[in-house]
């Protein structure tokens, strides 16, 4: 279960990060926890933002971020997050969020090239990308594309129904009507609830 997150400022957003989403863009969303309430910030650095792309397998050498490129992932982040908030609303997305993430979609990527081997053939390789943190932000801001895209996955984002929680996550059940970020965590609360409460009306 994830540890809820102190309300009293603490150095580091680690140990509260959870990976519910079931996508890139919805777990980065989800760095940002308690939306419903106290908006409790868990990039909490820049070496928590090169940590959590590193743990969501986006970023695997080590790179230097500065507070700078912290608040421009933080930027992206919020747009994506109002993009969700739309497609659960089933309104239009703000043009400015869009935008924003429109404008980390030209981030540079690995890319494959052909090259000439020691032996004279010709060798299929990939060049690194030349700035692997904009690279990294950029595959999370397509991510967010392709969802808020696709009518079939814009109509699978969810916020979890827990009105203690509200984590953002894509639903892959077979009908479509999961409920709750986990069944396991909010889920298994509401039932305990649920249960309590007609045990206390009957």
């Amino acid at each position: 279960m994830p540890l809820e997150p102190p309300s009293t400022p603490f150095a580091s957003g680690a140990p509260y990060w959870y990976w519910l989403g079931g996508r890139p863009a919805l777990d980065f969303v989800n760095t940002r926890r308690e939306r419903w309430r106290a908006n409790i910030e868990c990039l909490r650095s820049p070496a928590d933002l090169a940590e959590w792309l590193r743990q969501a397998g986006l970023l695997v050498p080590p790179v230097l971020v500065t507070r700078a490129r912290l608040a421009a992932a933080l930027e992206l982040r919020e747009a994506i997050d109002a993009g969700v908030r739309a497609a659960v609303a089933g309104t239009p997305p703000a043009p400015g969020a869009l935008a924003i993430v429109d404008g980390w979609l030209g981030a540079p990527a690995v890319r494959p090239a052909l090259v000439v081997g020691a032996d004279g053939l010709p060798r299929l390789e990939e060049h690194a990308a030349e700035d692997p943190l904009a690279s990294a932000l950029g595959a999370i801001a397509l991510d967010a594309a392709r969802m808020l895209a696709h009518p079939p996955e814009r109509e699978r984002i969810r916020i979890c129904g827990s009105d203690t929680c509200e984590a953002r996550f894509y639903d892959r059940s077979p009908a479509a009507r999961r409920r709750w970020c986990s069944m396991a965590l909010c889920g298994n609360v509401a039932k305990a609830r649920r249960h309590r409460a007609r045990t206390l009306g009957a």
